[in-house]
């Protein structure tokens, strides 16, 4: 099927990517960096969420005090509430009973300038995700840039650091090491900078630790980052912002760039929202304490569709 749309963008496909590597930008869709304007976002539904064992942050809350849905689906409320506010335009995955985690909509996909990647979910019963995604790209007529295929790869490990930059995650449990060399390799070709950071499993996600705030400034959990990341991010001109181990380990340095100097961070994250108001930023802090516990945060929940310089 393919569903015409104006621009570069020539309708919806299921394999946009040139093998040459010579993939021209969409017309309409994407974007050149994870700092500009954000007007669109992608969101999962917390209509069918249920905690379950996704990571060892997720396994310890379960243990010791799990998810009051509820309140996590106010606090989800809240946070569409801000994108709302801040003039995004909201767009969400169709939420199905069977896909719990759908929720964090940043696993099963991510955003390029070229189209849409649908990922390789590790967890059996995250799976499903993934076809749900491409119904969803096909509903908005993005196309698919490509599909990953020779090892698992979830969204959260894909760090646009700047035009032309990415920073690949790969912590060995969620995103394998071949998965994330055919993700290298497709960018590589396009002539993006491409550089892998093997992370420990703990750790799930490279946007745990390294997120994008600002055009040359980035949020950087400095006790688990790898220094030779810490220090190419300078080499390239970056200010860092140390977001301490705790406020990490609470998801505190995954929050989303909105440009424009404003931010949806979560409330508990108090060194990093001291910091970017002391800068000038507007920053809604969202308490996300509960559907947290499930095992992701803000940046986690939403897929950027478009951004504007």
């Amino acid at each position: 099927m393919t569903i015409q749309t104006s621009g570069l963008d020539r309708g919806f496909s299921l394999r946009r990517r040139a093998l040459d590597g010579q993939t021209e930008p969409l017309g309409r869709w994407g974007f050149k960096n994870e700092t500009d304007r954000l007007t669109d976002v992608l969101l999962g539904s917390p209509a069918h969420l249920r905690h379950l064992s996704t990571s060892s942050l997720s396994r310890k809350h379960l243990r010791e005090a799990p998810c009051d849905v509820q309140i996590a689906q106010a606090q989800h409320a809240e946070m569409v509430s801000a994108y709302k506010q801040f003039g995004v335009t909201v767009h969400t995955h169709m939420p199905s009973p069977e896909l719990p985690m759908q929720v964090y909509a940043r696993d099963s996909s991510f955003m390029t300038p070229y189209g849409a990647v649908i990922t390789a979910m590790a967890q059996w019963w995250r799976r499903g995700e993934n076809y749900a995604a491409i119904r969803t790209y096909e509903s908005l007529g993005i196309p698919i840039y490509d599909m990953v295929t020779a090892g698992t790869f979830e969204g959260g490990d894909f760090c646009v650091i700047e035009e032309g930059c990415v920073l690949i995650g790969c912590g060995g449990a969620r995103t394998q090491e071949e998965g994330a060399r055919q993700v290298q390799d497709w960018f590589a070709a396009e002539g993006w900078e491409t550089r892998l950071a093997f992370i420990d499993e703990y750790y799930v996600h490279i946007d745990l630790m390294v997120v994008p705030v600002a055009p040359k400034l980035t949020a950087v959990c400095l006790a688990c980052t790898e220094p030779g990341i810490v220090d190419w991010l300078k080499a390239k001109g970056h200010e860092v912002i140390d977001v301490p181990f705790q406020d990490t380990m609470d998801l505190g340095c995954n929050f989303m760039s909105l440009g424009g100097d404003r931010v949806i961070a979560p409330e508990t994250s108090q060194t990093l929202i001291k910091q970017l108001r002391a800068r000038g930023f507007e920053v809604a802090a969202i308490d996300m304490s509960e559907i947290s516990k499930t095992g992701g945060g803000i940046h986690c929940m939403a897929q950027a569709l478009r951004r504007e310089p």
